[in-house]
């Protein structure tokens, strides 16, 4: 697998925060693996670990909400990438707000879209949840570049990483 680490360590895509309700829980999580892919429909597909809290929110979920963050930004990337919901609330930290079908949508996100959840695809020790984008939105003007994997290196998981 060594010559596969040469090419896995040039990527560096953006990051995004992938929050969940359902059950009448909140859960939110630092996402690296996501992308647009399909062009007719839109769909957009994420990829949550099946080992955090996140991950077990969503299985039940209708909807998830994506965030893309900004660079200076780091403080939220650290709070959904590097503490676990099942120990702290996130949530109580940040502003947000319900979205469509019930969503948490971060409020000081750059740019976020609520999606319906399509499908659900195994794939090793992730799920790729397939969504149908429902709503959107986010600042007018970015300030900046947007939180890349380079950028969250610091950032321990929260949740245990086998």
């Amino acid at each position: 697998m060594a010559g596969m680490d040469v090419f896995i360590d040039r990527l560096d895509p953006d990051m995004c925060v992938v929050t969940a309700a359902a059950g009448g829980e909140r859960a939110g999580c630092l996402v690296g693996f996501s992308c647009q892919c399909s062009l007719d429909p839109v769909r957009y597909a994420v990829w949550l670990s099946e080992v955090n809290r996140t991950f077990r929110v969503a299985h039940s979920a209708d909807v998830l909400a994506v965030h893309l963050l900004a660079r200076d930004q780091h403080g939220t990337a650290e709070l959904f990438g590097g503490r676990t919901g099942d120990e702290v609330d996130k949530f109580r930290r940040v502003r947000w707000r319900t979205g469509h079908g019930g969503a948490v949508v971060l409020e000081d996100a750059e740019a976020w879209f609520v999606g319906r959840v399509v499908e659900r695809v195994p794939g090793g020790d992730h799920v790729g949840f397939v969504l149908d984008p429902v709503e959107w939105g986010g600042r007018e003007k970015s300030d900046g570049p947007l939180l890349r994997i380079s950028d969250a290196a610091d950032i321990a998981a929260g949740h245990p990483v086998d």
